[in-house]
């Protein structure tokens, strides 16, 4: 990241810029992982940065947050216990207890500055951590899932890029890990980057999940911060399949107070456009 009058530039694989206008500086600190970021922008509310890049919008945020949680949680049938792994902004934990049927979230952040910093400066995304409902622990997450005897209908790998503190989480352990800790209609659904300048991790976690699931798939969104703009996710259940079992009724009559995610975006994200379907190795829609 750079900084220059009065714009911060996030400086991306070495091959793209995108740039913020500063309005004032609100926080900044290492941790023994990290640079953890705050920011206020003229045009996109506070920037959470970590390292350098943009973690957190407040102006676009929705759209990251309801497409992970709100896919998985639309789809099982009825989650009660989830598992968040990363995402210490919180904004992901604020989207799964929308669902009245969630009885308890476990948020597992390896970095306990991301959560402080975010707690103070963007309640927006961190103020249902202190949910009666919630549970945080500052520790490793890869640990948690290859130690904890717990069972989680839904685990959501709300993650940083696949380098630093983050790189395990996309290894195959880590996954056999998830599988071992989910219930029979388990769903796990993990941040995969983005398919125009990382084509490489979304390939390689497909390639690593379809071994260890009987169900694997990727779904897309767009947003105004992450570069490139198209973003996407990696899907995996124990059976379950992401369009063909959701039940749109369901987030019909949850009447939640969404801004992005409803069933036809829901089954949208899944219709992958086709240089990623062939980076994928997937049929074409002819041939399913």
């Amino acid at each position: 990241m750079t900084t220059r009058d009065g714009w911060i530039d996030e400086e991306y694989r070495g091959i793209v810029r995108t740039g913020f206008r500063r309005t004032k500086s609100l926080f900044k600190a290492k941790s023994a992982f990290q640079s953890v970021e705050v920011v206020q922008t003229a045009g996109h509310g506070k920037l959470l940065l970590i390292d350098g890049m943009t973690m957190v919008s407040e102006r676009d945020e929705f759209v990251y947050h309801e497409m992970i949680a709100h896919v998985p949680l639309f789809l099982h049938p009825r989650p009660r216990r989830v598992l968040v792994i990363g995402g210490g902004d919180g904004g992901t934990v604020r989207e799964v207890l929308r669902h009245k049927s969630v009885e308890s979230c476990t948020l597992v952040e390896i970095d306990g500055l991301v959560v402080e910093a975010s707690r103070r400066f963007i309640p927006s995304t961190a103020g249902k951590l202190s949910d009666r409902r919630v549970r945080v622990r500052i520790e490793d997450g890869v640990k948690f899932a290859r130690e904890t005897s717990e069972r989680f209908d839904v685990v959501i790998i709300d993650s940083t890029e696949p380098f630093g503190p983050a790189k395990a989480l996309f290894g195959p352990a880590f996954y056999k890990d998830v599988k071992r800790i989910l219930t029979d209609d388990g769903i796990v659904v993990s941040q995969a980057g983005s398919p125009f300048y990382e084509i490489g991790t979304v390939k390689n976690l497909d390639r690593l999940l379809r071994p260890i699931f009987p169900v694997v798939d990727a779904y897309l969104f767009t947003n105004l911060t992450y570069p490139g703009g198209l973003w996407a996710f990696a899907f995996a259940s124990k059976g379950l399949r992401p369009v063909k079992d959701l039940r749109s009724t369901r987030i019909s009559s949850a009447k939640l107070p969404l801004k992005w995610y409803n069933s036809d975006v829901h089954v949208g994200a899944f219709a992958l456009p086709e240089f990623l379907r062939k980076a994928l190795s997937r049929r074409s829609p002819a041939a399913v």
